[in-house]
Parts: structure tokens; C-alpha cells; sequence
């Protein structure tokens, strides 16, 4: 393994959170994109073809080492590390709805979710799955919200992107239809 790979691995295990391609070219200026885009397949396929436990992955705009996922519930069962604390459903259907329609105003979620949100809007602010964006061109210039990072890293996700599309969540979301007699196995 040669210095660059060397040094990113002791970088991405240090680090608590995922690291930005641009944190991890300030660890050797000389580094070109390309070159610390090849030390991290390197360290990578190391992690994959040695069998090992952990593996890096591409999560929330970054890169970091994550234990393997059919390793995970065995760790948390042992109660080595913490559980994510869980989100009310109010408090998912909140946060689907930032995720969908960021940037968004209060009183838009509150249109869309038909209840009033202010508590769970300072609560999702607290756990850092949401901030503050920006404020609305609209009378009283409304605060906005929208998702974090640290959002797309409990989700697993590398950007917003992979989030499902609306029209694949709606066919997912839609009951079934009544069998008929004649239908029925």
C-alpha cells in the first residue's frame, strides 16, 4: 500500500463523520483528485478482497469506514457502540417531507402534514438531521429548512439523489385493491 492509501486510511478511521474528497486532498497538497481518488479504491478493494470486517463506503458527500453491514447487529447486540435514538412517526413524516420539498417553510409542512410542526422541527434541528438553509422571499421572510449531512449519513445515502423517486414511493404506498371473488387464490 503506498503513503497516499496509507494516509487516508489513518484519516478515514480517526474521523467520526464522513470526509469530503476536498478534506481529504488537504492530507497531501501535492495529491492531485485523481491521485486520492485511486488511493481510495486501493484502500477499498484491500478492505474487500482481505475478508475484512469494515469497509469504505461512499456516504453523505464523503467517504468513511463503516463496519460491514451482516457484522453490524452482532456489535450493537454485544452493546459496543450507541443506537441512533428512534424518530416518532410524526417526526419521520416531518423529516420525508424536508427530504422531498427542500428548501421548505414551516407552514408549508404544516400545510402538507395538516398538524402544527414547531416541536418537531426544533427537535429534527437538535439531532442535526435538519438546519436552517435560508429564509423565503415571502412576507415575514420565513425561515427554510432542509436535510444535513449528517442526514444522508444515517440513511446511507452518498447524496440526495439517491433518495427514491416520489412516483416510486407513491406506487409502493398505494393499497392494495380488493381481491373479487373470482380473483381470489
Amino acid at each position: 500500500m503506498d503513503r497516499l492509501s496509507k494516509l487516508l486510511e489513518a484519516a478515514l478511521f480517526s474521523a467520526s463523520r464522513p470526509l469530503t474528497l476536498g478534506e481529504l486532498r488537504r492530507l497531501d497538497p501535492d495529491a492531485s483528485e485523481a491521485d486520492v481518488r485511486g488511493a481510495l479504491e486501493s484502500v477499498r478493494l484491500r478492505y474487500d478482497e482481505g475478508g475484512h470486517g469494515i469497509e469504505l463506503v461512499h456516504v453523505a458527500e464523503g467517504y468513511q469506514v463503516l463496519t460491514r453491514p451482516e457484522l453490524a447487529d452482532m456489535i450493537v447486540q454485544a452493546q459496543l457502540v450507541d443506537r441512533p435514538r428512534r424518530l416518532s412517526t410524526a417526526a419521520m413524516e416531518t423529516l420525508a417531507i424536508i427530504a422531498y420539498r427542500q428548501p421548505v417553510g414551516r407552514a408549508e409542512v404544516e400545510e402538507i402534514r395538516g398538524v402544527a410542526v414547531d416541536g418537531v422541527l426544533r427537535l429534527l434541528v437538535e439531532r442535526g438531521l435538519v438546519d436552517v438553509v435560508g429564509r423565503s422571499e415571502g412576507l415575514g421572510r420565513p425561515l427554510l429548512y432542509g436535510t444535513t449531512p449528517l442526514f444522508l449519513e444515517l440513511l446511507g445515502l452518498a447524496s440526495l439523489d439517491e433518495l427514491p423517486r416520489l412516483d416510486e414511493l407513491s406506487v409502493a404506498l398505494t393499497p392494495l385493491v380488493a381481491v373479487g371473488p373470482d380473483l381470489a387464490p
